[in-house]
């Protein structure tokens, strides 16, 4: 076999190797040290480098390097240059500028390892644009390069330019990605915020219930959260039980600061408010969408006997299922004028008498339970005991909360509500 026949075998040989190990090698530093060796080995080098080109930043950065003093091969900014505008696409103008950010990378490479053998730099281009440069240092035969080697040398090149390409583009979905992530929280939290101040807007119509919206938001996220619901229902559930008495803004405000009990009259006026906080709602394009059927129906009850509609059980969505009776605990825990709070006791034997009926028993279930585990201390913070304030559940009545949660446990009406 002849050496010309032996170089090309040997050629396609280390091309198949350094295929290889960049379809296969996941880490980036080590398929570019890989790469290398297949180079080097191939072409009989001992002393060789990689580096990546960054134009924006006009900087070699070393990827790679063998036999190379560790100073050398270390990252430096090129000397400045004329900015020029760069070519688009594949075309003669972009191949010129790389053309033309070789010869510069290769003028100052050849300055910098002066003196510490490197003989030939390879240019990596990747579709016009000149990604990084393979540093080669003498033969250990000390034969000179030939041809056929500069060849092979640019051969093996164009297999790292598309391993170090690939990286990048990499990098920069990562980035961009980074950047969209930033501006979606970014977009989020003003949504957030916005929610908050609306719901603030909507309770200073009513001069008895100050923070009613926030704290139904609150307690509405506490039961999804003890239910098991995804990041992004909680959220969702949480932004139902802000904005569930929009529909407030288009009742009387007579009726609503009314320091009495309303008649019927007033009654069917104030009862209009789901159905309309469904219609100021529904043409919004909510992140989550089941906002305006929370507003709409959480005054539906589990036994038909709710408005507007008089759904049952199955009939009412879940988000609205528990916005009702985050609604309810905060009616009957905070003072209303025509009447006080009720006691803890009160509430439990509330729930014991309504649970299946006015409320769904599973969403039941989980805010005594999430009740209990703050009592116990077992969860922080202790959200609801800070909105409950201080000493409201007695350690004296954990038992009768203990045993709800026990008889409705073992009720058949227990099923687990999904989102």
């Amino acid at each position: 076999m002849s050496d010309s026949t032996r170089m090309v075998l040997h050629a396609f040989a280390a091309l198949a190797d350094l295929g290889e190990e960049i379809a296969e090698t996941s880490d980036f530093e080590e398929m570019v040290r890989s790469a290398l060796h297949v180079v080097l080995g191939a072409m009989g080098i001992r002393r060789g480098a990689v580096a990546e080109f960054d134009r924006e930043h006009d900087a070699l950065h070393f990827v790679a390097a063998r036999g190379y003093d560790e100073e050398l091969a270390r990252d430096f900014s090129l000397t400045p240059r004329q900015h020029t505008s760069k070519g688009n696409g594949n075309g003669a103008g972009s191949l010129t500028h790389a053309l033309q950010d070789f010869a510069r990378v290769e003028h100052e490479v050849h300055d910098r390892f002066a003196g510490a053998g490197v003989e030939v730099v390879t240019p990596l281009v990747v579709r016009g644009e000149l990604v990084g440069v393979i540093l080669l240092g003498g033969k250990a035969s000390g034969e000179s390069f030939t041809q056929e080697d500069r060849e092979l040398a640019r051969a093996l090149g164009r297999h790292v330019g598309v391993g170090l390409h690939n990286h990048r583009l990499l990098r920069e979905v990562a980035r961009r990605a980074e950047e969209n992530q930033r501006l979606y929280e970014s977009l989020k939290g003003s949504y957030n915020d916005t929610v908050r101040a609306f719901a603030a807007a909507i309770d200073c119509k009513d001069k008895y219930t100050q923070g009613h919206s926030e704290r139904v938001g609150k307690y509405s996220e506490i039961i999804a959260r003890e239910m098991g619901w995804k990041d992004e229902e909680v959220e969702a559930i949480a932004i139902g039980g802000y904005l569930h008495d929009v529909g407030k803004l288009v009742v009387d405000r007579e009726i609503i600061n009314a320091p009495y009990r309303i008649d019927a009259k007033q009654s069917s006026e104030l009862n209009r408010h789901p159905a309309a906080g469904y219609e100021i709602l529904r043409p919004i394009n909510h992140p989550f969408a089941d906002i305006p059927l929370m507003a709409r129906y959480h005054h539906e009850r589990p036994d038909g006997r709710g408005y507007p509609e008089g759904l049952t059980d199955e009939q009412i969505p879940a988000g609205a299922k528990i916005v009702s009776l985050a609604d309810s605990f905060d009616a009957m825990t905070t003072d209303r004028p025509y009447r006080r709070r009720r006691t803890f006791d009160e509430v439990v034997a509330d729930f014991r008498r309504n649970a299946g009926r006015q409320f769904a028993t599973p969403v039941v279930l989980a805010l005594c339970r999430a009740l209990l585990k703050e009592a116990r201390g077992e969860t922080r913070p202790r959200q609801m005991m800070r909105l409950l304030g201080r000493d409201y559940v007695e350690e004296r009545t954990l038992p009768a909360l203990e045993q709800l949660i026990a008889d409705l446990e073992s009720g058949p009406h227990t099923t687990v509500m999904q989102a």
